[in-house]
């Protein structure tokens, strides 16, 4: 009987994690294993570009990436990890109870945003999931129909880290392509912080600034939501800002099947790995991408919950869970390198280096690198057997 590498999830890191695992089994002449992908569907969602337009486009399909490097994909939701009896209980597609067995477990589930118990949160859109993206620019091209007012021209976005901030500084060209060109339009960012930007840092702090002045989009600092409704919000100190459009950014948490694995986990959900990720205590799973606490460097820094760590982690997660059937050295995880391009809409963007984030390329240089790592690097390699399995080399620098 053949043994069995399981991957659950098919996002960055899961499908990483299966090319990894293949190019490994693959350089070894290894047949006896089979690499299963367990998830709702055999396609990349480039959840990084959920705060474009034209969001329903932004999908890779797996399936003959899959087949041509001998990866089995399987269409199902993982709802429980029975890690005594090392199985993984699924719902497939007709709605049906199943369940796959496994020598080898890597939990690749991903993220998602905390929609906290708020009154009347189930009246904020958010970016976090395509279908909930999608939702938001329907909404988008349907404020047009609406009687002009301020509220239909009022965008609010809840916190000021990375994605409010792109979501935001894109959201003023979003209004007008569904308003007019000439629509009186307002976009206003709700952030806990003292400063705008505060969360990335002071070097790309004042840029932030400058671009958000340049766009017009305001900042309510040191504040926060207290309640949503259909018209707008309420704010802590009892402020109200009338909008038809509210967009949730606040708090991101680990997959909830976290919590089905005897192991520590950080405040966001995420299980605690060691340098070849395998879960702490568990030495038949491995976790990888939002769901793995990873350090990243000898300096102590962790792997945020991004897809430029989700890539790197994947092909990690990948290569040492097969390495450990293989009984052949693992390769420790590690990622000294770390930027980040912060997409500012029209003004262009800024690209940083390092945790301290020294910027590097800002304005049009900054778009023409984001605009590449959008449309061209975070997509996944083409359905050719030899460079796909040459793509999931974990000695690959990722800079995305």
């Amino acid at each position: 009987m053949k043994q069995r590498i399981l991957i659950v999830g098919a996002g960055f890191a899961g499908m990483w994690s299966a090319l990894s695992a293949a190019r490994l089994l693959d350089l070894h002449g290894h047949t006896a294993t089979e690499v299963v992908v367990l998830a709702p569907q055999a396609e990349l969602r480039i959840r990084p570009r959920f705060y474009e337009p034209n969001v329903h486009k932004m999908t890779a399909p797996l399936d003959d990436l899959f087949a041509a490097v001998g990866v089995t994909f399987v269409k199902g939701i993982a709802e429980r990890i029975d890690v005594d009896g090392k199985r993984v209980e699924y719902r497939d597609e007709q709605g049906h109870s199943a369940a796959l067995d496994y020598d080898r477990l890597i939990l690749a589930s991903g993220s998602s945003v905390v929609r906290p118990n708020l009154a009347g949160i189930e009246h904020a859109f958010d970016v976090d999931h395509i279908d909930q993206a999608v939702r938001l620019e329907q909404h988008i091209q349907s404020l047009g129909q609406l009687p002009a007012s301020p509220a239909r021209n009022t965008v609010v976005v809840a916190g000021g880290g990375f994605t409010g901030i792109e979501t935001a500084t894109e959201m003023p060209a979003r209004l007008r392509a569904a308003l007019g060109a000439d629509a009186d339009v307002r976009v206003i960012v709700v952030d806990r912080g003292s400063k705008i930007g505060k969360a990335l840092g002071d070097g790309p702090h004042t840029l932030i600034a400058e671009a958000s002045e340049e766009l017009g989009v305001e900042w309510r600092l040191n504040s926060s939501v207290a309640a949503v409704d259909a018209d707008g919000v309420t704010l802590a100190d009892g402020q109200r800002i009338e909008a038809k459009t509210v967009v949730w950014t606040v708090g991101v948490r680990a997959s909830s099947l976290t919590e089905q694995v005897p192991a520590e986990r950080d405040a966001q959900g995420r299980l605690h790995v060691d340098r070849n990720l395998k879960v702490l205590g568990q030495p038949d799973i491995f976790a990888t991408g939002d769901v793995a606490y990873a350090v990243v460097d000898d300096a102590g820094n962790y792997a945020l919950m991004t897809c430029q760590h989700a890539i790197a982690l994947g092909r990690s997660a990948g290569n040492n869970a097969a390495a450990s059937l293989l009984d052949v050295a693992p390769i420790a995880y590690s990622q000294p390198k770390y930027v980040t391009c912060l997409d500012l809409g029209a003004w262009g963007a800024v690209f940083t280096e390092g945790w301290q984030r020294e910027v590097k390329f800002v304005r049009d240089e900054g778009k023409r690198i984001k605009t590449e790592i959008n449309g061209v690097w975070i997509y996944p390699p083409a359905a050719n057997r030899a460079e796909a399995l040459a793509a999931a080399d974990p000695l690959i620098p990722v800079v995305a």
